[in-house]
């Protein structure tokens, strides 16, 4: 958990693969804790061919029930099909769009928030910017894409930086490294 925050978590993220990989991560979080899913992180990338959104967009029944076998992964069958659900949704965005990053930064103005929170209960579950987007996204066919998760999502990936003010990534990530 610690190097996945000073690493990753809340860094401005541009790669479609990874917002894709995140997307799908998110969602397998419901309900759950983050935890759980950065400890299964490897066998996602494993079962979910790398996250390669092209591959996903065409599994099928097959493919569905080598997932809900699969112990090393979350095996809830409205959480994989969202992933691949979600794979077709992410394919035509890319196709609208350009990429699926030039799409997802509208929700923020084209650059990351920086927040100035002091302390976690400060923290928000989602946002109006979340609000939009959970309801585009739902408007354009994507699943578990609540506003809660939609704001978890920005997290990971850096639309957002809501490392608190005395973390010393604030201002890391805020001055971009």
């Amino acid at each position: 958990m610690t190097t996945y925050h000073d690493t990753e978590w809340g860094v401005p993220l541009h790669d479609d693969r990874k917002l894709y990989e995140f997307l799908v991560l998110d969602a397998a979080q419901a309900g759950l804790s983050w935890q759980t899913v950065l400890l299964k992180r490897e066998n996602y990338r494993r079962a979910f061919d790398n996250f390669d959104a092209a591959k996903i967009a065409r599994y099928g029944d097959r493919d569905v029930a080598r997932l809900l076998a699969d112990a090393g992964i979350i095996r809830n069958r409205l959480k994989v099909q969202s992933a691949i659900v979600n794979a077709r949704c992410f394919l035509a965005v890319q196709e609208e769009f350009g990429s699926f990053d030039r799409y997802i930064c509208q929700f923020t103005g084209g650059k990351p928030r920086v927040n100035r929170f002091r302390q976690l209960g400060d923290l928000p579950a989602h946002t109006a910017e979340s609000d939009a987007m959970s309801k585009d996204m739902r408007g354009r066919g994507f699943k578990f894409v609540g506003t809660t998760i939609c704001y978890a999502f920005m997290q990971a990936a850096g639309m957002v930086n809501d490392h608190l003010v005395d973390c010393f990534r604030h201002h890391t990530v805020a001055d971009g490294k």
